[in-house]
């Protein structure tokens, strides 16, 4: 698993959301963060990191 990858494709995730002309458009983009931020998660959970747990928050909010 890239993190690196999947930090920057969460991070266009977000920007996409910031920039979309329509709340479906939005809400599709803030669901790929979140699904990015899980992914995300599991990534540094598995290696052991301990930034993982503030993914977990980060991919709550996103969903919202």
């Amino acid at each position: 698993m890239d993190l690196n990858k999947l930090y920057f494709d969460h991070q266009v995730s977000l920007l996409k959301a910031r920039r979309a002309q329509t709340p479906a458009l939005r809400h599709g983009h803030q669901a790929e963060a979140a699904r990015l931020a899980a992914d995300i998660w599991q990534g540094q959970n598995a290696l052991g990191a301990a930034a993982a747990c503030a993914w977990v928050a980060r991919g709550e909010q996103s969903a919202a």
